[in-house]
């Protein structure tokens, strides 16, 4: 089940980038579970991690390999990814294995170990089947490609509960070159901001240094996948990677960051957004909008007051305007000296609540009418400032339970 019928796009090539993937059946047969990026030395990467304190031994040796990297003025050249398997809650064991499996892909394709960033996910707390993993890398090296083709399997490799592949491509001029941004992510559930709650992974033929390049990561990625959530719980295994070639226009200047972060920020946002339209079990594509706060973090923690409350995302599933659920949301979300006569509630383009209470013209009929499409939008005005924050959410169905009980099934 998903929201809205969402093609994966046509992602163009992009010099000395490639894409493999392959069926290893690391936890099931006959599915794509393994894909191999592989970036020119030209590149620059940047990339943010969980803050999960049970993050996934591929977590700790990902970040160690891009420190070591730039220690020694060299490049992460290959992304390796399985889904599956997790890798956390495994100890030592789940270490040597993150290790190996870098060493591994690092013989074959000629590069150092520390040159390989390994990312996993799937079941926490089981060990990675090693066999299965090293068997098919030798698979997933021959299967690379630059084409457009490449990058639609590379987005199905990730897949764990997701329903679709997600994908998202900008291109934009600057100076008198075409800069193209290409990117996949995998996510469902267990989706709550807390740095990038999916695996995601982009890449520019832009020429970006490295400092650079994690600034406008870290920037766009905390108005993207840090505004979303489905289910409130945040990954062990978290990841957000962006490359950059470095064979296309040089981005330097403050007109040339702007005109590449809108870009970026573009495609950041689509494919955060495409998680949410595919989180588990989701009907309803929600947009919360909170303005009018005195800080930034003020509009998001009642935005996700609104989104993490139960009673909403069930009201939501129902198509109830039930819209007390939201005052009372809004309410209780850790704002200090709030003033509800000055909080305007609407859903839609229908006003719920004004002055303290019920707004004078809302209707039942007009509230149900917007509880039963599947894209809804709830604005929050606070009063209290001129800050404001978007977050994108879902409902929450049966299936969400049926996914998550059967899951390991």
């Amino acid at each position: 089940m998903a929201v809205g019928n969402i093609p994966f796009p046509a992602l163009p090539p992009l010099k000395g980038v490639r894409l493999g993937s392959t069926m290893a059946g690391i936890k099931k047969p006959g599915r794509r579970d393994m894909v191999v990026f592989e970036l020119p030395e030209t590149a620059s990467v940047a990339g943010v991690f969980t803050r999960n304190a049970f993050c996934a031994a591929p977590v700790i040796v990902a970040k160690a390999h891009i420190e070591r990297c730039l220690g020694e003025g060299q490049v992460p050249r290959y992304w390796l990814i399985n889904t599956g398997n997790a890798n956390a809650g495994t100890g030592e064991t789940g270490m040597r294995d993150a290790y190996a499996s870098c060493a591994a892909l690092a013989e074959q394709v000629g590069v150092a170990e520390y040159q390989v960033l390994p990312f996993s996910t799937g079941v926490i707390g089981e060990p990675m089947p090693m066999d299965r993993l090293l068997a098919g890398l030798p698979a997933a090296v021959s299967a690379l490609a630059d084409a457009s083709q490449a990058w639609q399997q590379a987005g199905e490799g990730i897949l764990t509960t997701d329903t679709r592949a997600k994908g998202a491509t900008e291109t934009v001029v600057i100076g008198d070159q075409q800069v193209t941004i290409n990117g996949i992510t995998k996510g469902s559930g267990m989706i709550k901001p807390n740095m990038a709650t999916m695996l995601g992974f982009v890449v520019t033929n832009a020429a970006i240094k490295q400092p650079l390049l994690q600034r406008l990561l870290r920037e766009t990625v905390d108005r993207s996948f840090n505004c979303i959530t489905v289910d409130s719980d945040t990954s062990t295994n978290d990841a957000c990677m962006l490359a950059a070639t470095g064979t296309g226009a040089q981005i330097e200047s403050d007109e040339q960051i702007a005109l590449f972060r809108n870009a970026l920020q573009r495609v950041m946002s689509e494919l955060a957004q495409a998680i949410i339209r595919d989180g588990e079990g989701a009907t309803k594509f929600v947009t919360l909008l909170v303005n009018e706060a005195a800080t930034r973090q003020e509009a998001l923690d009642v935005a996700f007051t609104v989104a993490h409350s139960p009673l909403v995302k069930t009201a939501l599933y129902a198509s109830d305007a039930n819209w007390g659920r939201i005052l009372a949301a809004v309410g209780r979300a850790p704002v200090e000296a709030f003033d509800v006569n000055r909080v305007v509630i609407d859903l839609g383009d229908v006003r719920l609540v004004e002055k303290g209470g019920r707004a004078t013209s809302y209707t039942e009929a007009a509230g149900s009418a917007v509880m039963a499409q599947e894209e809804i939008t709830i604005r929050i005005n606070l009063g209290r400032g001129e800050e404001r924050a978007t977050v994108w959410t879902s409902d929450l169905s049966h299936d969400y339970v049926s996914i998550n009980a059967d899951y390991r099934s």
